[in-house]
């Protein structure tokens, strides 16, 4: 029992402890690191969207330095191939002979940037790396160091020089989180911050690696009541049944909600998951899994997936 309260003050130190470094650098994104350390917490992978020039690159190294990682920066461009990005076999000429050269995919975070600016075969190349946390390239199999996270930016599809990314390459990441404008009070910070230079190197580490792999330890101990499960079920159906969307959320997207909600629970000091976690993570876990039907669209009948999303868990009824 007493391990059980030490671990859940753990989790809560912690994320105040990564929340206010992180906010020594980045200026109004307290939100988006929480939800960063979450996702990591929880073995997820994390798409952020927006504009550039908004603090996504900055957001994700700051972050991956304050928890003591090794990250790495991937600049996804038209002509990048496979190869850059997950390695392969190279003739070494002292030896005669080939070897596996590993690629920056070998790393605990990997800063994916502007990755829908690269062709869909490439974006592809991400996937077994994602989802089973190793590479495979001509029978030989490595396994990529604990923990492993991609951190993916992306621009808006309006942009020019993008491609959508496939809903599955979308489905392999536990959260979306949309980059919005900073606030007027938000950017006169960021402006007098930026007065003076700011050393990335004089972010201080919060986190070692014992203390990283005892959460993700305990986020699998966290309870979730039959009462939340059926909960969660109703959320799912719901989004398969409403007419304005296509597809909706899947098993796997619904895995992905729990495994979130219960790393949200932790980080709270709770052990177990309240359907108010479900509701508040929700938004950033489903909405990128969600497709609007052409049909309502054409008809003027649709809305965007997250006031969807909404409309639907104001709808279902929570446990009491």
């Amino acid at each position: 029992m007493q391990e059980r309260v030490e671990s859940q003050s753990l989790g809560n130190e912690i994320r105040d402890k990564v929340v206010s470094e992180v906010s020594r650098f980045v200026v109004g994104r307290e939100k988006e690191t929480e939800i960063l350390l979450t996702c990591l917490i929880a073995r997820g992978h994390v798409l952020l969207e927006g504009p550039p020039g908004v603090s996504k690159t900055l957001l994700a190294n700051t972050f991956s330095r304050c928890l003591g990682l090794e990250f790495k920066r991937v600049q996804f461009t038209p002509d990048i191939l496979p190869l850059d990005i997950i390695g392969g076999f190279v003739f070494n000429l002292k030896d005669r002979e080939f070897e596996f050269r590993k690629g920056p995919v070998f790393t605990n975070i990997l800063l994916a940037d502007e990755l829908n600016r690269a062709p869909p075969k490439v974006q592809s190349a991400l996937l077994e790396s994602m989802q089973e946390r190793q590479v495979s390239v001509e029978g030989h199999t490595e396994k990529f160091p604990f923990p492993f996270m991609v951190i993916a930016t992306q621009n808006p599809l309006e942009f020019a020089g993008v491609y959508p990314l496939p809903e599955g390459q979308l489905d392999r990441f536990m959260v979306k989180l949309n980059f919005k404008y900073p606030s007027v009070a938000a950017e006169a910070s960021i402006l007098e911050r930026n007065l003076s230079d700011i050393e990335i190197s004089e972010v201080k580490t919060v986190l070692t690696r014992d203390q990283l792999e005892e959460l993700v330890k305990q986020v699998s101990q966290v309870k979730v009541s039959p009462e939340v499960l059926a909960y969660v079920a109703k959320v799912a159906e719901a989004t398969r049944t409403v007419a304005s969307l296509a597809l909706g959320a899947s098993p796997r997207a619904m895995v992905q909600l729990l495994h979130c909600s219960r790393a949200k629970a932790l980080l709270a000091g709770r052990d177990f998951v309240t359907p108010d976690d479900i509701k508040e993570i929700a938004i950033d876990v489903l909405t990128h899994r969600l497709t609007i039907d052409r049909t309502a669209v054409t008809s003027g009948r649709s809305g965007n997936p997250s006031d969807i999303l909404m409309s639907i868990l104001d709808r279902v009824e929570p446990p009491r």
